[in-house]
């Protein structure tokens, strides 16, 4: 099978999202909270992509991905480790477009003491994340394209 081939299933690319979105809602209730709690947005958003991330392989390797890759501890570990430094650039490429856009043009949409900007400029980051880390993933954390 091609990577093209491999990247093309509408049932995993559908898993996949459908993970992202719990990710997601994890991100940026994470980025929410702390926020609130004082912290700046930046530092905010990097902790909530880290728990996203976490949240998101689990989910991935047993359910997305459960039919690829050994079940043994190391192997585990081993797509964990490759599941960061893949998400490395999807995580960046997030932070950079949050940043941009929240930082770019600073507005403020207060409801119920949250500024939905923030929000917005969440979802426009995962939103470009998401396909950076579904193409690295998919081909470098599970490999898909060996089977």
């Amino acid at each position: 099978m091609s990577f093209v081939d491999a990247l093309r299933s509408r049932v995993r690319f559908g898993k996949f999202v459908s993970v992202g979105v719990v990710g997601a809602v994890c991100d940026t209730t994470v980025l929410v909270t702390l926020t609130q709690l004082g912290f700046l947005p930046e530092v905010a958003t990097l902790v909530g992509i880290e728990t996203a991330i976490l949240v998101m392989f689990a989910v991935n390797e047993n359910w997305t991905f459960a039919d690829h890759g050994a079940a043994d501890g190391r192997s585990l570990l081993g797509r964990l480790a490759r599941s960061h430094g893949v998400r490395a650039a999807g995580s960046l490429t997030q932070f950079v477009v949050f940043v941009a856009i929240f930082r770019g043009f600073p507005l403020t949409v207060p409801l119920a003491g949250v500024n939905l900007w923030l929000i917005a400029a969440k979802g426009g980051g995962i939103a470009v994340g998401m396909v950076v880390n579904y193409v690295f993933e998919s081909l470098f954390t599970w490999r898909v394209h060996r089977d």
